[in-house]
């Protein structure tokens, strides 16, 4: 299993690296963000939908549970936030299992820990660590 660390500066530049990282992801992937409360899950998804080609604004889907925004030649992005989700079973529930399973989308879900257990075992893991106040560690495996 392959590791790459980067370290961005600022917001602008974890925007700006996740919307290059984007561009490299084949449909039908399963994306998991880790990282704590203010960590910048949020700023790091914002980035990868703009590279993915979408404009409207993205926002952590954090009492909906998943947003889902049409790509083109009926291709999709889901973002999904499970913070809201206890456990695999309540993740069930809502069909999650459905939206990281599509082979016609990439999936990239924040709070992924909590559906560990049926996550996918080609699952690209993105842990983001604070640093300090503008300074993050982002980690892909």
């Amino acid at each position: 299993m392959s590791k790459q660390v980067i370290i961005t500066n600022s917001e602008e530049e974890t925007e700006e690296f996740a919307f290059n990282f984007a561009k490299g992801i084949p449909f039908g992937t399963s994306i998991a963000l880790h990282g704590d409360l203010g960590a910048g899950k949020t700023v790091f998804s914002r980035g990868f939908a703009k590279g993915l080609g979408i404009t409207e604004p993205i926002s952590s889907p954090t009492f909906t549970i998943i947003q889902e925004y049409p790509l083109k030649n009926k291709k999709w992005f889901f973002h999904l936030d499970l913070y809201r989700i206890e456990d695999s079973d309540a993740g069930l529930i809502f069909g999650v299992d459905e939206y990281i399973e599509d082979k016609n989308a990439i999936s990239l879900m924040e709070w992924a820990e909590r559906i560990e257990d049926i996550l996918p075992n080609s699952i690209i893991e993105i842990t983001i660590k604070h640093i300090d106040e503008t300074k993050r560690e982002i980690t892909i495996k």
